[in-house]
């Protein structure tokens, strides 16, 4: 347990962002399964309503530092790639 008076505020702080970390993440992977279902379904128009949906997701969580930029990259690479090959 902190004893110090920063740590203890360390505390509530790393609380508050491992919170809204999980949300952001969660949030992005809901936004990704919409893409691939619109992409199983064969359906173009919704993968790619969807997929503009999740590159400025994800791309704020790459600022954010909620995950990695490079992740976020590949992220969005190999969904753009999933939905490009729907005809």
């Amino acid at each position: 347990m902190a004893t110090h008076k920063s740590a203890e505020k360390r505390n509530r702080q790393d609380k508050k962002h491992r919170e809204r970390n999980i949300a952001a993440k969660s949030a992005i992977k809901t936004k990704i399964k919409s893409v691939i279902t619109g992409v199983e379904s064969k359906n173009k128009e919704i993968s790619v309503k969807a997929l503009k949906t999740v590159i400025p997701a994800l791309a704020k969580a790459a600022s954010k530092g909620v995950i990695h930029k490079k992740n976020a990259s590949r992220k969005i690479s190999r969904l753009t790639k999933k939905v490009n090959a729907v005809k």
